[in-house]
């Protein structure tokens, strides 16, 4: 019986660099996608050469992928390859020449402080349901959390006495994260309503809907646009309040690395996108309130 080797890289994935249940779900994807484009080439996954590989590469460029989207195919390929070389199972590495498209670069979007406030105060606390989406968008803000991060939350995971948040982020890398006395608050609050929900349910999970299920990726980012619509802001995600969040810390004057070990980011480069952002504010400020700027 041969052997799965897009299923073998994938458990390696999961094994050895703890990758989500999500990103696994790409690259298996991705994976598969190549496997057909092999078989329409008359070979198997590992017998394609670098001339297939790099037609391959130019067809996603001319769908109508974003140039985001092929590089991450590109970057997944790259990976399984390195594997089964490693493994012996090729000899010689058919993605080794093959360039990534130029993608355009765009800066993350972010609200301003008074907007945030604005969307912070959207969701109706006299309810339950108020009172947790409140203490949801608090804590995306506060934290600067990925929102599966946020929904993978346990009770255990919070220390409101010392005001720290433990994080089991991508790779599953763990971080502390501290929280911000407006957060505490809203947690404290959030206690009492989590036992209404529960009911005589049972559940680690933090974030719950009614007789205790864990609330969803979806939901949250449902619920977020919701909110923002509801306020006459323009389709919010909780990734922008997380580049929110990133973006006001450096614009108070927070440094790149403290930044970076909050976010969970493993290189500092994609931190300082946010630099560029406070930098065209600066410049911003500077041409309308110098008296010299615009002479």
């Amino acid at each position: 019986m041969s052997r799965n080797l897009i299923l073998d890289y994938l458990s390696y994935l999961e094994v050895e660099k703890g990758l989500s249940i999500n990103t696994l779900q790409s690259y298996g994807q991705d994976l598969r996608e190549l496997r057909e484009w092999a078989m329409t080439c008359g070979k198997t996954i590992n017998e394609l050469k670098e001339r297939e590989i790099s037609d391959w590469s130019k067809n996603l460029g001319r769908g109508k992928l974003q140039p985001k989207s092929v590089v991450r195919k590109i970057s997944t390929t790259r990976g399984f390859y390195k594997y089964l070389l490693r493994d012996g199972l090729i000899k010689v590495d058919p993605t080794v020449n093959i360039t990534n498209p130029q993608a355009k670069y765009s800066l993350p979007k972010f609200l301003t402080e008074s907007e945030v406030e604005v969307l912070l105060n959207a969701p109706d606390i006299n309810t339950l349901e108020g009172i947790r989406d409140r203490t949801i968008l608090e804590l995306l803000y506060a934290t600067g959390l990925r929102v599966s991060e946020l929904t993978n939350l346990e009770v255990n995971d919070l220390s409101l006495e010392r005001g720290l948040l433990n994080c089991i982020g991508k790779g599953s890398k763990q971080r502390i994260i501290p929280l911000g006395r407006s957060a505490i608050t809203w947690l404290k609050k959030y206690e009492r309503v989590r036992s209404h929900l529960l009911g005589r349910h049972s559940t680690n999970k933090l974030f719950i809907k009614e007789k205790g299920e864990g609330i969803s990726r979806q939901a949250v980012w449902k619920m977020t646009s919701n909110y923002s619509l509801l306020v006459g802001l323009v389709h919010v995600s909780p990734h922008i309040l997380r580049h929110s969040f990133a973006t006001h810390l450096m614009q108070r004057g927070a440094d790149s690395r403290s930044v970076q070990s909050l976010l969970g980011h493993s290189d500092i480069t994609t931190t300082q996108t946010y630099t560029h952002i406070t930098n065209i504010n600066l410049k911003t400020a500077y041409d309308i309130y110098h008296p010299r700027a615009r002479r």
